[in-house]
């Protein structure tokens, strides 16, 4: 079943994309959730339409998505946190607390589109995380975590 999908869908594509999806899932839940509509060829003729005049917008959205990305590059994110025996820390450091990080440097990102490479954060170090920040930018952003004095 092909459809053209109406907002990001996580592991599937982004906004306007047309997909190929098993039957019962496209029924049963993308459409109902109103995620996707039928791919027929009177919608692909209009998404088409669409993307022309919108890809002049998207090249300014892209080029802002670029100089937010620069500016992450160029940011220390050092997180605080309480520490156990060791370099264990109690609780785990996540996506929620990277933003955060990144909202007191002077930049929003939105929680969901960090993605912590390996999960939680359990012990003390440097690891990586990607944000994304438009469908095609993405930055890779080191932060360290470190002992709460």
């Amino acid at each position: 079943m092909e459809l053209i999908l109406k907002q990001d869908v996580d592991n599937l594509g982004f906004k306007d994309d047309i997909v190929t999806v098993k039957n019962g899932y496209g029924r049963n839940f993308l459409i109902p959730q109103k995620q996707a509509v039928l791919a027929t060829s009177s919608a692909k003729k209009v998404l088409a339409e669409n993307l022309k005049q919108r890809a002049f917008k998207e090249k300014k959205i892209v080029d802002d998505a670029n100089k937010v990305a620069e500016a992450l590059k160029a940011l220390e994110i050092k997180i605080a946190s309480k520490v156990g025996s060791g370099d264990k820390l109690f609780g785990s450091v996540n996506n929620i607390d990277l933003a955060e990080a990144i909202q007191k440097q002077g930049q929003d990102i939105d929680k969901k589109f960090i993605n912590v490479i390996g999960g939680n954060v359990k012990r003390l170090g440097k690891y990586n995380a990607v944000i994304r920040l438009h469908r095609e930018v993405s930055v890779d952003l080191a932060f360290e975590v470190v002992a709460q004095a």
